[in-house]
């Protein structure tokens, strides 16, 4: 079905790279999520109504926020898809996480009123009428959710999108509460235990529990998330198979949204090499990074010396000592300052969260251990920067 689907409404489809094809997958998903779930919605209210059940009515109205959210993410896929101005230079594909975080307040406060509800039919508990129209409607949305999941969790994977993959846990969620809801009744009509407001304040938290988590894994790429570690490794990967490249640092991938991510980049080559080769092969990668995966890369030309036996043995001795330390530290940009009476050693380290605050501490130990001997008077300077950014 799912295919089927994807040939009728979306022109290209194979091509999820193309930024239209994207919108048209995400506004496809939209789509059918308002139609299931209104379809779903309607006829658990009706079923609501007829069996006086509160946790039904709290399952249709879970079925009402997710045909909202479901025209939210509609409309955050087509805001998502307008092109850049003058005002946002790098596009608004941000919009998708927007919808997502609109989308999760939806469902809070959807489940704040039925929990008022459901405490209130605890309060004042009414027998439900169980019936097997109320039974069909119920058995027939976990199917329905059921497909809806796989559905959203296939267009997802095939366009990488946090909000599908979202979606399609909230439609398998919904499919436990919709069970948990006919287990309810059931157990009413044939035990004549009063269950019902307990099961609907069961649903409720569950909606608030989805909602809060959800708003969670939409408000961290607004923030400002580090980039994913399998799309930092593809980057890494083709710059480490450069045979020009001796090293590399410094990597900063900048989220925009789903389709507009910007990264900078330091690879060191051979300060002998032609630096006009070298620009040439720095194009090349940069263009090859958007080609591949779609990353806007920008790399930083750093010349180092390697045919200084000195400045090798003082740089392997130094990265030795960090090691020592603590295996995670590792330098870049060695560089040695002679002095009449001492030598400048100038490097920058790639410092762990955990060890922030220790950055003095660390100099001081490589420092003192580089003076040991009494030979050479030796200065250390680092610039510390935050290991995230090191690829």
């Amino acid at each position: 079905m799912t295919k089927l689907l994807l040939r009728l409404f979306v022109k290209g489809h194979p091509d999820t790279a193309d930024s239209g094809v994207r919108t048209a997958i995400g506004s496809l998903s939209g789509a059918v999520g308002i139609a299931c779930n209104l379809l779903l919605f309607l006829g658990k209210l009706i079923a609501g109504a007829l069996t006086g059940s509160v946790s039904i009515t709290a399952d249709a109205m879970n079925n009402l926020s997710d045909a909202s959210g479901s025209i939210v993410t509609l409309v955050g896929f087509r805001l998502a898809d307008r092109p850049a101005d003058e005002k946002h230079p790098f596009g608004h594909a941000r919009a998708e996480y927007l919808s997502g975080l609109a989308v999760a307040v939806l469902i809070l406060v959807i489940g704040f009123e039925l929990v008022k509800s459901s405490v209130e039919k605890i309060l004042h508990p009414a027998a439900v009428e169980f019936s097997a129209v109320a039974a069909v409607v119920l058995a027939a949305s976990i199917a329905i959710k059921l497909w809806l999941c796989l559905f959203n969790r296939k267009l997802g994977s095939l366009i990488d999108s946090t909000a599908l993959m979202a979606t399609a846990a909230d439609s398998r969620n919904d499919c436990v509460t919709t069970a948990a809801v006919l287990l309810a009744a059931a157990v009413e009509h044939f035990l004549n235990i009063r269950i019902d407001g307990f099961v609907g304040l069961g649903v409720a938290v569950f909606i608030l529990y989805s909602g809060w988590s959800l708003a969670k894994d939409t408000i961290s790429p607004l923030l400002g998330e580090s980039a994913s570690p399998e799309l930092r490794q593809r980057i890494v990967d083709y710059i480490e198979r450069q045979p020009q490249v001796l090293g590399y640092h410094d990597l900063m991938v900048h989220d925009y949204g789903p389709g507009q991510r910007f990264a900078s980049l330091h690879v060191e080559m051979d300060h002998r090499e032609d630096p006009l080769k070298c620009h040439e092969l720095i194009d090349d990668m940069e263009r090859e990074c958007l080609r591949s995966h779609n990353v806007h890369l920008v790399i930083h030309y750093d010349p180092v010396v390697i045919d200084d036996p000195e400045l090798t043995a003082l740089k392997e001795q130094v990265s030795g000592l960090l090691s020592s330390l603590d295996e995670r530290l590792t330098l870049h940009d060695f560089r040695m300052v002679q002095g009449k009476q001492h030598v400048n050693l100038v490097f920058d380290v790639a410092l762990p969260s955990d060890l922030q605050g220790q950055a003095a501490s660390i100099q001081k130990q490589v420092e003192d251990a580089l003076n040991r001997d009494g030979t050479v008077t030796y200065h250390v300077k680092i610039t510390f920067d935050a290991a995230a950014f090191m690829g």
